[in-house]
Order: C-alpha cells, then sequence, then structure tokens
C-alpha cells in the first residue's frame, strides 16, 4: 500500500461517497469538495458514468485524490486502472478482485465485516480495509472488538453520519470514515454545489479537532 496515499486519507479522515448518474457533474463536484476543504473523492461504479468521470478529475484536478468505489469485478477494476483511479474501494472481499489490484500495483481497500475477512486481508499484506456496511455490522463494538487482535486499520462506511462519525474516528484502528451524507445525489442532480460546500464545511471541522 502506498504510504502517502494511507497518509493522505488519514490526514483527512473523510472519504466521500459519490454517485454520480452524469460525468459533466464531476468538476463542480470536486470543487465543491475542495472549497469545503476535502480533496479526496471516492466515485464510485454504481452508475456507468464513473470511469469517465475519474479521468476527468484527473484530467482537470490533478491535485484531487480519487478513487474508484464499488468495484466488484475485474473488469472493473481493469475500468479504474485505465481511468487512472488513486485507489479502488470494494463493498465486500472478492479475492479475485483484490488479488488483480495487487498483481497490478493498484491500492485496494476491500470491505470486510468478519475475522475471516480480516485475516484474508492480512494473509495478501493489505494493512487497511474497508468495514462495511458499518452499522449494520456492528459499527464501533465490533472494530473495538477486532482492534483488541488485529493489527490492521480500517474505513468504516455505511451508515456513517455526521451523528455518529466521530465515536468511528475516536477508535486506534480506525484511519478514516466513509460517508455520502456530503454528497447525495439530490444535491448534485439538483446542481446545489454550493450546499454541497456548506455541509462539507462543517464535516471537515467537526472531525479537525481529532
Amino acid at each position: 500500500m502506498d504510504k502517502n496515499l494511507t497518509e493522505i486519507i488519514g490526514s483527512v479522515k473523510l472519504v466521500p461517497v459519490i454517485k454520480l448518474n452524469d460525468p459533466k457533474d464531476a468538476i463542480p463536484l470536486v470543487d465543491a469538495l475542495v472549497a469545503g476543504g476535502l480533496s479526496v473523492a471516492e466515485i464510485t461504479f454504481r452508475t456507468a458514468a464513473a470511469p469517465e468521470a475519474i479521468a476527468l478529475v484527473r484530467k482537470e484536478r490533478p491535485d484531487v485524490l480519487v478513487g474508484a468505489g464499488t468495484v466488484l469485478t475485474i473488469e472493473q477494476a481493469q475500468k479504474a486502472i485505465d481511468s487512472g483511479a488513486s485507489f479502488v474501494v470494494s463493498p465486500g472481499f472478492n479475492p479475485t478482485v483484490v488479488d488483480y489490484c495487487i498483481e497490478k500495483g493498484m491500492p485496494v481497500f476491500p470491505g470486510v465485516t468478519s475475522p475471516t475477512e480480516v485475516e484474508m486481508g492480512l494473509a495478501r499484506g493489505l494493512k487497511v480495509l474497508k468495514f462495511f456496511p458499518a452499522e449494520a455490522s456492528g459499527g464501533v463494538a465490533m472494530l473495538k472488538a477486532l482492534g483488541a487482535v488485529y493489527e490492521v486499520r480500517f474505513m468504516p462506511t455505511g451508515g456513517v453520519s455526521d451523528k455518529n462519525v466521530l465515536s468511528y474516528l475516536a477508535l486506534k484502528n480506525v484511519i478514516a470514515c466513509g460517508g455520502s451524507w456530503m454528497v447525495s445525489p439530490e444535491l448534485i442532480e439538483s446542481g446545489k454545489f454550493d450546499e454541497i460546500t456548506e455541509i462539507t464545511r462543517k464535516a471537515v471541522e467537526l472531525v479537525k479537532g481529532l
């Protein structure tokens, strides 16, 4: 895992998880995030717009760290690589996809919810794993239990909001949290980028003291 990558993610503490229906929204959206104090974005493969959107951000806003989320197949992993994504995130631990990313030198954060899956990550030398769906999988209590046994750090995502993000980030084994409350599809599609900036600014202020 690229140390600089994990350092950047650990320093910002928040990774906006973005669903884009139209690539043309990518630049105004990342500009809104940067204006709010966040220079990291995870654009999910939940829509066909993802590869083009990632490529646009890499070309137009090279200072923004942009990753590909919800990567479920080798084909999507290759599209993420081709589009210039800096990292890949998947909701579960698909060994085929994880091994493919490792083989290609692409930093990957697969999703885990159990000791077995954590050990699958450790066996591959992974130091940071996604914890998804965080709230539904035991939340803070589960991460504390895993932290008592394993030397690995987590990015909890799924059910994380401004109401509970601090309880996750207070854990030593949490590097950052993924969340979509800053970047709701409704705000993106209605072009309310000023509102996204404001919500992002509040989120950044919230975690600043940690």
